[in-house]
């Protein structure tokens, strides 16, 4: 039950917005001024919240979303009118992909002026209504507290998500005489998730895991928002059934459980793929079926009988036909499963099969030159596989994944939907704010790091220990794999022989600059760079034409990979 606590006074629209968000319990806001935001950081001036001025939007938010990451809180953002608004287009986009919970706020032009082309107007509820989980503009100043305590509200529940308040600057800035802003229970009638599980879908689930003589376990991004680690511990050890995890599944399982069958997907491990080709019941709890996950749909997965667990309806049956849908939050369903009983799988067959695929065809490569997977396998010795790590997209991206080895969950950020260059850095400080005594690296590219080097400037101001470790192979890493095995290796644009100095750049922001080009160097320096209690940039030298391996084609299914390491 809320507390109903009377506040009736007279504030200006700016002051109560910030009083909302000290009632929502912001510990920190993530944000860029400018003119339509000025009574809003005026208002913060005098009622301060943390702040943490990034030095572009994109990285702003991008930051905020490594901070929901690992936290579990909203992420809070504010951005001025047109381009300040329009420069967070990719980030909330990317929010929305990977279901994280941001709030947004947007300067915009005064409401008298709306749709005039007045300076730095642009259309941000049109822009963003297809990324957003929900949008709102300000149209009378006194609806700020419903408007903030809903946006609070669904960010949060259900499938997190980005929600996005549009301000006009005359809202923020006029008086509100006498406005009442008591707390009251959120009502939203169209918007009520399933939380609890139905009784008879989950015995069903358990008669068929029962019954099963193959059964498998996906394990998606799912567990992971619902804080069920726990739960789906004690679920595979009461089960004995393997378990397979997406991209951003990675660390809900920890990487040497015994029956952790590692990354499934394109990039996948071989006895993960082989696993959910096999399989004849596949339980998914959490993850939507993308298609880098399936790889060709008609060949996903062709003897199985598919369970799927998810908050959110409208994945389950979308894109992989499901006999057991189950519409809940994923520890409540997971709590209930337990109480059923089960047969253990422990001594199968069948998770005998599957452990010697994973030792007939563990990941490889060949070791000469420096290569990224010896860099990351040093990273993961050093860290014992505890630090929280956030990537970019491309293959930095999937050889950390293979090879980092994540012991705890919550511990990976990375851009799996949209897949955003310039996402890793600026997380990794998001994610640093929230818990300054963890060990936190940022492994990107060469490439992706220079869309938001700029956000060195917060290790310089901040000093937050963050270690930069780019595997810099001078190249778009991935393009020019595609165009090797697609292209017959016409490199188009993908090469990048030109780039900064890297260790003078971070001389430039007073930071400690390495560069790394033996595996002799990686072994003697990383150790003692990634313990330091100061910010590191590590430009690691790596071999230019090194493909991830192993491979799903586009079009082809996951038991047709390419790069196995032969029996």
């Amino acid at each position: 039950m809320v507390m109903q606590v009377e506040k009736t006074v007279q504030l200006s629209g700016a002051d109560l917005l910030i009083e909302l968000l000290h009632e929502q319990q912001v510990e920190l806001i993530f944000g860029y001024p400018g003119g339509a935001v000025l009574p809003i950081y005026d208002a913060l001036y005098r009622n301060p919240i943390p702040h943490i001025l990034a030095r572009h939007e994109q990285g702003a938010i991008h930051a905020a979303e490594g901070y929901a990451r690992v936290s579990g809180k909203p992420g809070v953002v504010i951005a001025t009118s047109g381009p300040g608004a329009t420069n967070l287009v990719t980030g909330i986009a990317d929010a929305m992909m990977d279901s994280l919970p941001l709030v947004i706020f947007t300067g915009q032009v005064a409401s008298t002026v709306i749709g005039t082309d007045a300076f730095q107007e642009a259309d941000v509820l049109g822009i963003t209504q297809p990324i957003t989980k929900h949008n709102y503009q300000v149209k009378d100043a006194r609806d700020l507290p419903r408007i903030v305590r809903e946006a609070f509200h669904i960010a949060t529940t259900g499938r997190p998500g980005p929600v996005l308040i549009d301000v006009p600057k005359n809202m923020a800035a006029e008086t509100i005489q006498q406005v009442d802003w008591t707390m009251q229970p959120v009502n939203l009638p169209g918007y009520q998730p399933t939380t609890e599980p139905n009784f008879l879908q989950i015995q069903k689930l358990a008669e068929a895991m029962n019954q099963s003589v193959k059964p498998l376990f996906l394990i998606g991004a799912g567990v992971l928002a619902a804080k069920g680690t726990d739960e789906l511990a004690t679920l595979l050890e009461q089960s004995g059934v393997p378990a397979v995890s997406t991209l951003l599944g990675l660390g809900a399982v920890r990487d040497d459980h015994p029956r952790y069958l590692g990354m499934a997907g394109m990039h996948g491990t071989y006895a993960a793929n082989m696993a959910i080709q096999e399989c004849d019941l596949l339980i998914n709890i959490g993850a939507r079926f993308d298609d880098r996950l399936t790889g060709n749909l008609n060949g996903f997965a062709p003897h199985a009988k598919v369970a799927h667990i998810d908050i959110d309806p409208a994945e389950i049956g979308k894109n992989v036909p499901t006999a057991i849908p189950i519409v809940a939050d994923a520890k409540a369903a997971l709590q209930q499963l337990l109480k059923q009983q089960l047969v253990n799988h422990e001594k199968s067959d069948w998770v005998v099969a599957l452990k010697q695929n994973a030792a007939l065809h563990p990941l490889h490569y060949k070791r000469d030159g420096l290569k990224a997977q010896q860099v990351l396998e040093i990273i993961h010795q050093v860290t014992k596989g505890e630090a929280i790590v956030a990537t970019d997209v491309g293959q930095h991206q999937m050889w950390t994944a293979q090879y980092y080895g994540f012991q705890k969950p919550h511990q990976w950020i990375t851009s799996g939907g949209l897949g955003t260059m310039g996402f890793g850095f600026p997380a990794a400080i998001g994610a640093q704010l929230a818990f300054p005594e963890e060990r936190v690296i940022a492994v990107v590219g060469d490439a992706g790091f220079q869309m938001t080097l700029q956000e060195l400037s917060l290790l310089q101001e901040y000093r937050l220990p963050v270690k930069v470790v780019i595997l810099n192979n001078q190249s778009l890493g991935m393009v020019r794999q595609w165009q090797t095995a697609f292209y017959e290796e016409r490199y188009s644009q993908s090469l990048i022989p030109v780039q900064p100095d890297f260790e003078k750049l971070a001389a430039a922001y007073s930071i400690q600059g390495v560069k790394i080009d033996t595996l002799e160097q990686a072994q003697q320096q990383l150790p003692e760079l990634l313990l330091s209690d100061e910010p590191v940039l590590i430009d690691c030298r790596i071999e230019q034409h090194e493909p991830v391996t192993p491979m799903v084609a586009p079009g082809r299914a996951l038991h047709e990979m390419i790069g196995v390491k032969p029996s």
